[in-house]
């Protein structure tokens, strides 16, 4: 749920009503006239709510103990949800104002209902009226403290200075979260710093506090259609993904990551990062796989300045043009009666590390009965039949042979009267293997982070913790007796 608005209302006796606080979430209120549509009404402004408020909650105009617009008994009372009428009797309302009072303070928030505007939904069907109470006994607490009595004037204002701070905690961009605020006291994690005057942005809910500690992860995914025929051009790319979490402590921290690659690495292209990078060399962003590359594209080292989030995220993402795939397959597949013969043959490329976290090749059935006598024998590894009768998986474990090269041959008979997975593309001979592989510290591209490239500027230095592996990623090797499904220069994916 959502809160469109937020205030912080305080009345004295013989005096109207002031404003000491409040936050609108444009976001919110977008999303709220898209809903209503004709039927939207705004939020009012500040100098008009206080006079609605009370008047709504009984605490003005005590010698007129009947007021029509709030005490006409054809209007129906859904406390603790009240409605204000912003145009007079008679005239559009805005609903449900959720509201907490404790002495001469009200607080008040008006939740996004997700629903039509009439007719209006139960209260009790409202999520975002539960939520938004909950929202507002918090920030009681943390206003008034744990004796639930108003404190001195002083430290009222000094707790309502820190409301946006507070905010930006509990209730980043009107959402509010789980956590709510401690009773009384500033959080640690937004009181304001004695290094400066930096001002918190929106889009960071609070600051990291304790050791420094900064992960980078570099991910390279390969991709690859292989069909074994002279008629047909094998397909592969690459591309990889930069994820960051940075533990460091400042409200707008400067982190930079150098990503550099081999003497004879592959350029990267595509290249995407993410908001919170401060700076960029133009020549960075405008190498692209579309065009030829004529080798003048950017080689590095590619550096990322940024001032981090707290969560995990993505800082950049790229493709790459390398020049052979990491493992070359051969798949043959030929129907005799009333039995298959197979034979496979996979080859590890000599500039790939021969060591996986594992390696598996799947080969599915389709259009057929499920699986009867399966005699076929692998050179490296073990075969196993799935429990559904109709995948064969070849395990190959951490490493090939010394050869590089593994095999699998022989016949797969279909004696079983149960008929198995039906696929309307693989019919016939039109059938593929697929491979499942990770390899841990290596990339295709020869993309790296150096522990010692990563920058911080922090007082105290910081845990750098790098890692970088390549995992497969619809990695497809297809009958070459049969037909397969091809596509001029682009992966059918």
């Amino acid at each position: 749920m959502s809160i469109r608005a937020l205030w912080v209302v305080s009345h004295e006796k013989g005096e109207s009503g002031k404003v000491r606080f409040s936050r609108r979430y444009p976001t919110a209120e977008f999303r709220a006239k898209s809903l209503a549509g004709a039927q939207y009404v705004a939020v009012p402004e500040d100098c008009v709510l206080p006079q609605l408020l009370l008047t709504e909650l009984g605490q003005v105009d005590p010698d007129k103990p009947y007021i029509d617009i709030r005490d006409d008994c054809a209007r129906q009372q859904r406390s603790p949800a009240v409605e204000l009428c912003v145009e007079g009797p008679g005239g559009r309302t805005l609903w449900p104002v959720l509201t907490v009072t404790q002495g001469a303070i009200i607080l008040a928030c008006l939740p996004l209902v997700e629903a039509p505007p009439e007719p209006r939904p139960p209260l009790p069907s409202l999520a975002s009226v539960s939520q938004g109470l909950a929202l507002l006994s918090g920030l009681q607490d943390f206003l008034c403290g744990p004796g639930g009595k108003l404190p001195e004037p002083d430290v009222l204002v000094s707790r309502l200075a820190a409301l946006p701070s507070v905010l930006l905690q509990v209730c980043p961009l009107g959402r509010p979260r789980d956590t709510p605020p401690p009773g009384g006291t500033v959080p640690t994690a937004v009181a304001p710093s004695p290094g400066g005057n930096q001002k918190q942005p929106a889009w960071k809910a609070g600051v990291h506090r304790g050791r420094a500690v900064v992960s980078v992860g570099l991910t390279e995914k390969v991709r690859s259609m292989q069909y074994g025929k002279s008629t047909r051009q094998d397909l592969w790319d690459v591309y990889g993904m930069v994820m960051c979490k940075c533990e460091v402590e400042g409200v707008l921290p400067n982190v930079t990551v150098t990503l550099t690659l081999p003497p004879n690495g592959s350029p990267l292209l595509d290249i995407l990062v993410h908001p919170c990078v401060t700076s960029l060399d133009a020549s960075i962003l405008t190498a692209c796989s579309v065009e030829e590359n004529d080798g003048s594209a950017f080689s590095g080292p590619y550096k990322f300045p940024f001032s981090p989030p707290l969560e995990l995220f993505r800082l950049c993402s790229y493709t790459s043009q390398v020049p052979v795939p990491p493992i070359l397959g051969s798949y043959q597949l030929n129907a005799e009666e009333d039995h298959l013969k197979i034979n496979v043959v996979l080859k590890l490329h000599e500039s790939i590390k021969n060591n996986f976290e594992y390696c598996e090749a799947h080969i599915p059935f389709f259009n057929r009965n499920l699986m009867g006598n399966v005699d076929v024998k692998v050179s490296s590894g073990q075969l196993e039949v799935s429990k559904e009768k109709n995948l064969l998986v070849w395990v190959l474990g951490q490493k090939f042979p010394k050869s590089r090269e593994v095999s699998l041959e022989g016949t797969v008979h279909f004696s079983g009267t149960v008929a198995g997975p039906a696929d309307p593309l693989c019919t016939g001979l039109t059938t593929y293997i697929k491979l499942y592989f990770r390899i841990q510290d290596l990339t295709l591209s020869g993309c790296c982070v150096d522990q010692h490239s990563v920058q911080v500027y922090l007082s105290a230095k910081p845990r750098i913790v790098t890692t970088r592996e390549l995992v497969s990623s619809e990695y497809y090797i297809w009958n070459s007796t049969g037909d397969a499904p091809v596509s001029s220069g682009l992966m059918i994916l």
